[in-house]
């Protein structure tokens, strides 16, 4: 999308299309920190149900190791928006 703005002077120089730049990095951002913050959460219960006493609350319960969430390399690449 940057580059789309860098080829177009006009709709850079657009306060609208600033902010939806803007907004994209944000909302980027946030997901990203989502992310972070769901793992750490993860590891802190994997390593919860590990320690004595909870592992054997957790065996009695069934509570089992979670897997981290991890997004494939082309989830990773920055965002395409079509005009």
């Amino acid at each position: 999308m940057f580059a789309v703005a860098e080829a177009t002077p006009d709709l850079k120089a657009n306060q609208n299309f600033l902010a939806l730049q803007g907004e994209l990095t944000s909302t980027e951002g946030k997901i990203a920190y989502a992310r972070q913050f769901y793992n750490d959460s993860v590891m802190s219960f994997n390593t919860a149900i590990q320690r004595f006493p909870a592992n054997m609350v957790a065996g009695m319960f069934g509570f089992t190791q979670r897997d981290y969430f991890e997004i494939e390399a082309a989830a990773a690449e920055p965002v395409a928006v079509q005009f």
